[in-house]
């Protein structure tokens, strides 16, 4: 009798950009990153490895050594050359893949209309996007940016609704989801990077050169504007944006 075979296990980094109800900007992004768990390791270490050679060291923090991390609100013209080769690197990786939802502007969405509150929505929202990048036969370990006192909350509810839309009782296919500090994720740390790149070409902002670069590579590489949606079958960088049932929700 031979053992049944294990499943693999697939790691989701996600991250949200403008996702609050009352935060004054007008584009959500919510996006994450799709790596083998066995291959998390070799791309963090690939990661860091761009980073030494740009020389963006660690740093002391409250007696703590932090490394450089990987953030949209940190790039600009002078680290240009570093975020290109990071997205080059994503690009060229057959291991990592990325999918982003934009709703275009929360302040058509009727909450109201539909019986729910903002929270609810960012939840259906949430299992809109990860919903397509789920692969059968495989464990989907879930992970999230720790970002306030209400991360374990919004992680375990989460959890729930995955597993209940997914009829997953047993966990066996959302094994799990768990709350991490960017800082010490680089996968999480480039899911971050790709969302602000997807949110600044859908606000229509002009204003930094190095993020503008970020977006013309990224629309050069991929063929996509960033703007519109993808088919939903693309794999690499797949984009939704969400209109609602008649245009609003």
């Amino acid at each position: 009798m031979t053992d049944a075979p294990v499943n693999p296990i697939l790691n989701l980094y996600c991250d949200e950009s403008c996702h609050l109800e009352h935060d004054g900007c007008q584009v959500m992004v919510l996006g994450a990153i799709a790596c083998p768990e066995d291959q998390a390791r070799t791309i963090s270490a690939d990661l860091r490895a761009i980073k030494d050679r740009h020389h963006l060291r660690p740093r002391i923090h409250d007696g703590h050594t932090e490394a450089f991390e990987i953030k949209w609100t940190k790039v600009s013209r002078a680290k240009q050359a570093f975020y290109l080769e990071v997205i080059n690197y994503f690009l060229d990786s057959s291991h990592l893949s990325f999918r982003a939802l934009v709703i275009p502007d929360k302040r058509l969405l009727r909450h109201a209309d539909f019986g729910q509150d903002h929270d609810t929505f960012y939840y259906k929202m949430q299992f809109r996007l990860i919903e397509v990048m789920l692969r059968p036969k495989t464990r989907h370990h879930i992970y999230l940016d720790i970002k306030d006192t209400r991360s374990a909350v919004k992680m375990a509810k989460l959890h729930d609704v995955l597993c209940s839309a997914k009829y997953d009782g047993t966990r066996d296919i959302i094994a799990r989801v768990q709350t991490v500090r960017s800082h010490e994720v680089e996968p999480l740390q480039l899911a971050d990077l790709l969302i602000g790149a997807v949110g600044y070409a859908n606000r229509q902002l002009s204003g930094n050169t190095g993020k503008l670069a970020i977006i013309e590579r990224l629309r050069q590489r991929t063929g996509f504007t960033l703007t519109h949606s993808t088919l939903i079958r693309e794999n690499k960088f797949n984009v939704f944006v969400w209109r609602g049932a008649d245009g609003h929700a």
